[in-house]
């Protein structure tokens, strides 16, 4: 255990805490559950810059920092289905969960045929998750229909167009590998 690692798994101990201020009814809870959130963004990108820079990067480390992120952006992007209850934020919402399960399945196929680098995560992933984590703080911080909740669907929209380009980078990198594979 080291600390990128402790740093990973408090990501997902956040998780609750999330869900928790999310639903409590006063004013002061959904700048907090946003705070949460941006408190894990953080830790996300910390683990990664530690792990590297420390020369700390494990097995372990490497399994669950994205099962982390994948938890959190999830069930981010399930509270905010509920709460904004539109069309708007729901299918940029649906697009990027699904592209999270596509990409993640096609890397442990690829692992399992040792080709796992061809899937590696790009200067576009890296984008996206960046433009991901500030429309979920904005829309987590803000109300809906207020400007910057707008914004924070507007920058989804982005994020999810993204999300489908670098899906697309990714399945074409494997296609060679796939195509066989049929």
């Amino acid at each position: 255990m080291n600390i990128p690692n402790i740093l990973t798994l408090a990501r997902i101990a956040f998780i609750p805490l999330l869900v928790v201020f999310f639903y409590l009814p006063y004013s002061w809870s959904m700048p907090v559950a946003a705070g949460l959130f941006a408190l894990a963004s953080v830790t996300d990108w910390l683990d990664g810059y530690l792990a590297r820079r420390w020369d700390q990067s494990t097995p372990f480390g490497a399994f669950l920092d994205p099962v982390a992120d994948k938890l959190m952006v999830a069930v981010a992007l399930a509270l905010l289905i509920e709460r904004f209850d539109s069309i708007w934020l729901t299918l940029p919402a649906l697009v990027i969960i699904g592209r999270e399960i596509v990409i993640s399945a096609l890397r442990e196929w690829m692992a399992e045929m040792g080709k796992r680098g061809s899937v590696a995560v790009s200067w576009l992933g890296k984008v996206k998750t960046t433009l991901q984590m500030i429309a979920l703080l904005l829309l987590l911080a803000f109300a809906p229909g207020t400007q910057l909740s707008l914004l924070g669907v507007a920058t989804l929209h982005i994020a999810a167009i993204m999300t489908l380009w670098s899906m697309l980078m990714y399945l074409r990198a494997a296609w060679p590998h796939l195509s066989r594979a049929m």
